[in-house]
């Protein structure tokens, strides 16, 4: 009963502290929450907190701040996520429907989210690695050249005109076509790469050299990763709302949010759910003081990214996570849906 009871303890100093920016004082607990048990109780349980870490006394004053520890034990312990008024998910809706390609997409998702939770966004472009093919079309041009189409799972639409030794005839078009999209549709793409291979000795000697050119493109578009390291920062300026938890932090920051591999590395640690990373739990010096809340989107268990939030640790948690939730969900489906 005692832990069950500390625990609604933090649970309260972290709520006072995120929604007062002071440190919270027994006195200030009693007051504002109903603990049920005596003001010495409430002392003692402050005292074993802080004495396992959860807590700790900024300065000479009887209040208490939550350490990265606590605020761990805070979320991990969190029952229900914060749901969405009606107008945060219109604002959703709104910002997100209409987009007309994946960049579209991506910086439509930076602002929605930058808005919502007045952090710092990020959103990491589709993993071409993990995305499937969902279309292909070869398309017969003037002067001996084809038009390469790629649509694939994450929206993402890839062109490239190729010039062949001749234009090739409506029944090879048609059969290159049929061969390549029964062995690609619905690979991801390192699959669909290797399988291109295989595919040349189905064809006489004589139309070789198109199919060859053909599917030698295919390949290097399938096999393309560039999009692996893009992402997208916006609400860089929500850091100066924070005042003083980035008083003499915020200049690292700044810096880390400039370092695309740290942010990388930190929204990689996303695979499954909403995920928060605390102060030293990044990995970077710059960033201690910080969270980072993040989750991946895509089709039901196939992630093609993964996006999230950066700011103080005093933050809104749960309705932190329930944005960062929610726009994941749309931006998953608004993909899945093509």
């Amino acid at each position: 009963m005692s832990d069950e009871r500390r625990l609604d303890v933090l649970r309260a100093i972290v709520e006072d502290y995120v929604a007062t920016q002071e440190p919270v004082g027994s006195r200030a607990l009693v007051e504002r929450h109903h603990l049920g048990v005596s003001p010495a109780t409430i002392r003692n349980d402050m005292a074993v907190l802080e004495d396992e870490g959860y807590i700790a006394q900024p300065h000479t004053s009887a209040g208490r701040v939550p350490t990265d520890k606590g605020y761990r034990m805070f979320v991990d312990r969190l029952a229900t996520i914060k749901a969405l008024s009606a107008a945060e998910r219109r604002a959703i809706e709104t910002f997100l429907t209409g987009a007309v390609d994946v960049d579209d997409v991506v910086q439509r998702s930076v602002r929605v989210l930058a808005q919502l939770t007045n952090q710092v966004a990020i959103v990491q472009y589709p993993l071409l690695s993990r995305s499937t093919v969902r279309h292909i079309e070869i398309v017969p041009l003037d002067n001996a050249r084809v038009l390469l189409v790629v649509i694939t799972s994450s929206g993402r639409v890839e062109q490239r005109i190729i010039e062949l030794v001749e234009t090739p005839s409506e029944q090879l078009t048609i059969q290159l076509r049929t061969h390549i999209v029964a062995a690609t549709m619905g690979e991801r793409l390192p699959e669909a790469s290797l399988r291109m291979a295989d595919l040349l000795d189905s064809f006489a000697p004589a139309d070789r050299p198109i199919v060859t050119s053909i599917v030698t493109t295919l390949t290097h578009v399938f096999s393309n990763e560039h999009s692996d390291e893009r992402i997208a920062v916006g609400g860089t300026a929500n850091l100066a709302r924070f005042g003083s938890d980035f008083d003499t932090a915020i200049r690292p920051v700044l810096e880390a949010l400039e370092e695309q591999v740290v942010l990388l590395r930190l929204l990689g640690e996303a695979t499954a759910g909403t995920h928060v990373s605390f102060g030293a739990e990044t990995g970077s010096e710059n960033l201690v003081g910080t969270a980072v809340v993040s989750s991946p989107y895509g089709s039901e268990g196939q992630a093609l990214a993964t996006l999230g939030t950066l700011g103080p640790t005093r933050m809104d948690y749960p309705g932190t996570m329930a944005a960062v939730s929610a726009v994941a969900r749309y931006v998953g489906r608004l993909l899945n849906d093509g």
